[in-house]
């Protein structure tokens, strides 16, 4: 139980630390391709959705690891992870 404990604390550490990589690296991205207005927020959102997409998958590969899941029951427990993550 300890190192679920842990492995979870970590996973939202995790989390944390690459939404504000994200927000960072977002909003210098949009600056870099020279947006204003709409398409600046636009960009920014999509950018921002897809870096907590990529970290809750990375997040979730690691809990299925831990769980020593293969196959298909490591991609039915990665896929709802994902899901209940982006909720």
């Amino acid at each position: 139980m300890g190192t679920r404990f842990i492995a979870t604390a970590l996973s939202v550490l995790l989390l944390a630390a690459t939404a504000q990589a994200a927000d960072s690296g977002c909003e210098s991205a949009a600056a870099d391709k020279h947006l204003n207005g709409a398409a600046k927020t636009s960009f920014v959102t999509k950018c921002e959705k897809d870096a907590a997409a990529s970290s809750a998958k990375a997040t979730c590969d690691a809990q299925a690891a831990d769980k020593k899941l293969h196959g298909a029951a490591k991609t039915s427990f990665t896929k709802k992870c994902v899901a209940d993550a982006g909720k």
